[in-house]
Parts: structure tokens; sequence; C-alpha cells
């Protein structure tokens, strides 16, 4: 299968093109009256999952992203409280020390 960026692989494990997937998403999103890329769909997954707490090495593989750093940097600015949650979490633990 040539140029594998232009694949996807279904829920039902086939393959299709991404382009007849983006097509199919755009109509959808457009009767649904939604700004709302295909490519977006990374970025909710990825969002979701780090703000879950999944680890950002497990986020990155998913999106086949080179490098942690490159995930960080590309998506943690979109998870609000972050920063909150973080100084709670160590708050926690020093009254738990």
């Amino acid at each position: 299968m040539s140029g594998a960026s232009e694949w996807i692989r279904t829920i039902d494990r086939r393959f299709r093109k991404l382009e007849t997937i983006t097509s199919g998403f755009n109509k959808i999103a457009k009767r649904a009256g939604l700004k709302l890329r295909f490519h977006d769909l990374r970025h909710v997954h990825a969002t979701i999952m780090l703000k879950s707490g999944i680890h950002p090495k497990i986020v990155s593989e998913r999106l086949g992203h080179a490098t942690v750093a490159f995930t960080l940097d590309t998506y943690t600015h979109a998870v609000p409280g972050l920063q909150d949650a973080a100084a709670k979490a160590f708050d926690r633990l020093l009254i738990n020390a």
C-alpha cells in the first residue's frame, strides 16, 4: 500500500482512502453546522488523552509522532488547567508526606 498516510484503517479493520473519509466527514460536519475539519479530530483525540492523564509517550505513539516533545509542544496548550492540576497534585503530595 503506497503512501501509507493516504489510507486510514477503520474500526472494521478495513483500509479506506483518506480522501474518502475526509469528504464524508466534511459533508456530515457541514450538515450539522459545524466548522470542523477531519484533522481537528486528531487534536480532540490527543487533548482528551492528555487531559485524562494518559502518559504523553503513549499519546505520541498513537499519533505517530517522532518525539514526545513534538506532541507536547503541539497539544498541551489546548489542555486548560494543566498547571492548576499539577499544583494541586503537588500540594496533596506535600500534605501526605
